[in-house]
C-alpha cells in the first residue's frame, strides 16, 4: 500500500539527523577492488559501462563489491532479503558476452545487479514472499513481466530487497520498513523510518549495497521511501509497466518503477521495463504512451526550461516551525525559475478536502481489490502452502510469533469480509474518478501545466487514484536533519516531461550525498 502517515500532514519533516563523516579508510579501502577503477560507491550505470568498456571493471568484481557491501551493511541495515547465489554466475556470464560483443552486450543495464523488491517474482533460485512466511517455498510459475524485461536487458538479478510486509496491508500498525522474514529495515542517514513499502530498494541503493532496484508503488511506495533514503524514484503511469507476477494490492493503482541513486539511471531502468506485456492486458492501452526511442533521450541538461510547473501551496508546503525546510524548498524555486521554469504560483486543488478524506473511497475499494488480486497470484502459483486470503489469515493465527501478530492482520481481515466489486464499491470507483478529473486533471489543463511539485510525498494520494506518474529527486534535510525530496508530478503518459524536468533539477542542484559509515568490526553504524 505504501506508509503510515496522514496525507494532509506533511510526511517529511521528522527524526534525527545523523549523517557525519566517517573515518579515514574503511569505505575507501572497501571499493578500491579495481585497480584503475576506485569509485564503485555512488557509481552510475554510465561510469560502470565506461568502466567496462575501459577493461577497469568486471560484473564479477561489480557483483562482488555488492556481495560485500550487504555482508557489512545489511546486518544493521535490513534492506537485502536474499541474495542470488547465481549472481556470479550471471555475472561471469554477462563478463563473457561482453568480450564477446554479443548481441544485446551493449545494453546500458548489461551486466548490472539489481535488487528486486520481495513482491516481484522470479522463476530461479530466489524466494518471493513479500515478506512473509506464508509463501516461503512456494514456486512461482513464471518471471514477473518486468523480470523477464530485465533478463533480456542483461541485467543481473541480484537478489530481494525487503518491504514492508504484503506491501504494508496486513495492517497499518506495523512500522515502516517491517516483515517478518526480513526484520526492521533502516533508513542508513537516520537508522530510523526508511518509509515503505519498497524501503529495501531504496535503504540498498541508498546504501550502496546495489547499483539500481525495482519498487512498486499503490499509494507513496516508491515515492516515500526514496524521499526518506535521498534516492530517485519514478512511479510510472500504472500499465506503463507489467505488473503479472507481480504480489499486488490494487492493478488500478499498481505500478512497478525504479529506485536508484540518479535520474539517468532510474531512466535506464525504466527504458528496460516498460512495454506491453500480455499477461497484464493494461499494459496494451498504456503503450502508446512510450516514445519512439525510449525515455533516455529526455534526459537534458536544459530539461527546466520553458516548462510550465504548478504550486499547490495548501497544503503541501506547510513546514510548520521548520524554518531549514522552508528555506530549502524556496531556494529550489528560485533554482527552477534560474532554469527558466515557468512557475505557477499559489494554485488551489477545489476538492483537496475530500480527496485526502477517509470518505473518499480509496481504502474501500482497496480492500475489494486486494482480496481479487491476491487470490488470483495464490491461484496461480505452482506449490504454495497458502492459496487464498483466508489461508494467509489463519497462517497468521498458527505462527503469531514469528509474524509477530501483535501488530494485527486487521486490514487483511477487513480485505477478506469483502465480496467483490458491489453497489458499495462501484460508488467508490466513480467518487474517485469524480474526484480525479474535477481535482488534478482540472488543475493541470486549466493551467496549461507540465507538472507540479511538491517537496515530499504528499501529493501520492492524488496520483495514486488517478494512476498519474510521479518523480521524486533528493532536495535536502529538515531541520532534524531527515532527508526529503522534491517530487514531480504530472498527467498520464507525461514521463518525458517529467523525466526533462526532473533530470534538469537533479543537475542543477546536486544533493544527492551518500550515507557515511564507521565499522567496528565487519558491522556498520553511523557516527555520531
Amino acid at each position: 500500500m505504501g506508509t503510515k502517515y496522514s496525507p494532509l500532514s506533511f510526511p517529511v519533516f521528522s527524526s534525527l539527523f545523523l549523517i557525519l563523516l566517517a573515518t579515514t579508510s574503511s569505505i575507501t579501502q572497501a571499493i578500491k577492488v579495481v585497480h584503475g577503477f576506485s569509485s564503485i560507491e555512488e557509481a552510475t550505470v554510465h561510469d560502470i559501462q565506461l568502466a567496462f568498456k575501459q577493461n577497469q571493471l568486471t560484473s564479477r568484481k561489480l557483483v562482488e563489491f555488492y556481495l560485500k557491501q550487504i555482508s557489512r551493511l545489511n546486518p544493521v541495515l535490513k534492506g537485502v532479503l536474499e541474495v542470488n547465489p547465481d549472481a556470479l554466475y550471471q555475472a561471469d556470464k554477462a563478463d563473457h558476452e561482453r568480450k564477446l560483443k554479443a548481441p544485446g552486450s551493449l545494453s546500458p543495464l548489461h551486466g548490472i545487479p539489481i535488487l528486486l523488491k520481495d513482491n516481484i517474482a522470479t522463476k530461479d533460485k530466489l524466494n518471493t514472499t513479500a515478506g512473509s512466511y506464508a509463501l516461503l517455498g512456494s514456486v512461482v510459475p513464471r518471471d514477473a513481466g518486468v523480470v523477464t524485461k530485465l533478463r533480456k536487458a542483461g541485467a543481473i538479478i541480484l537478489g530481494k530487497a525487503t518491504l514492508s510486509e504484503w506491501c504494508h496491508f496486513r495492517t497499518f500498525e506495523s512500522p515502516n520498513g517491517w516483515s517478518a522474514r526480513g526484520g526492521q529495515g533502516k533508513s542508513p542517514y537516520t537508522m530510523g523510518d526508511p518509509c515503505g513499502s519498497s524501503s529495501g530498494p531504496a535503504i540498498s541503493v541508498a546504501a550502496n549495497m546495489a547499483a539500481v532496484s525495482l519498487g512498486t508503488e499503490t499509494d507513496a511506495s516508491i515515492l516515500c521511501p526514496s524521499s526518506y533514503n535521498l534516492v530517485v524514484g519514478i512511479k510510472p503511469t500504472v500499465g506503463l509497466t507489467s505488473r503479472a507476477g507481480v504480489i499486488s494490492v490494487s492493478p488500478r493503482q499498481d505500478s512497478v518503477g525504479p529506485i536508484c541513486r540518479t535520474v539517468a539511471d532510474a531512466v535506464y531502468v525504466l527504458d528496460a521495463i516498460v512495454g506491453i506485456d500480455h499477461y497484464d492486458n493494461a499494459t496494451i492501452e498504456i503503450s502508446r504512451h512510450i516514445p519512439k526511442g525510449g525515455y533516455a533521450q529526455f534526459l537534458k541538461a536544459d530539461g527546466l526550461r520553458a516548462k510550465r510547473v504548478g504550486i499547490v501551496r495548501d497544503p503541501f508546503y506547510n513546514f510548520g516551525n521548520d524554518t531549514i525546510a522552508a528555506q530549502t524548498v524556496e531556494q529550489h524555486l528560485k533554482t527552477l525559475r534560474k532554469q527558466g521554469t515557468i512557475l505557477v504560483d499559489n494554485l488551489e486543488i477545489a476538492n483537496i478536502d475530500e480527496i485526502y478524506s477517509p470518505t473518499s473511497g480509496e481504502g474501500t475499494v482497496l480492500a475489494t481489490e486486494f482480496k481479487i488480486s491476491i487470490n488470483a497470484y495464490l491461484d496461480e502459483l505452482v506449490t504454495s502452502p497458502v492459496r487464498s486470503l483466508a489461508d494467509l489469515i489463519d497462517f497468521n493465527k498458527k505462527n503469531s510469533k514469528l509474524e509477530k501478530l501483535e501488530y494485527g492482520q486487521d486490514q487483511f481481515v477487513k480485505a477478506e469480509a469483502t465480496n467483490g466489486i458491489g453497489n458499495a464499491e462501484k460508488a467508490a470507483l466513480a467518487n474517485l474518478a469524480e474526484l480525479t478529473r474535477e481535482g488534478f486533471v482540472e488543475l493541470m489543463t486549466k493551467n496549461k501545466l507540465d507538472a507540479i511539485v511538491t517537496p515530499g510525498v504528499s501529493v501520492s494520494t492524488i496520483l495514486a487514484i488517478g494512476g498519474f506518474p510521479g518523480v521524486i529527486v533528493p532536495a535536502g534535510y529538515d531541520s532534524k536533519g531527515k532527508p526529503f525530496g522534491s517530487c514531480f508530478g504530472g498527467l498520464k503518459g507525461s514521463e518525458p516531461k517529467l523525466i526533462e524536468i526532473a533530470y534538469g533539477f537533479e543537475q542543477a542542484t546536486k544533493i544527492r550525498k551518500p550515507p557515511k559509515f564507521i565499522f567496528k568490526g565487519s558491522i556498520a553504524s553511523l557516527q555520531s
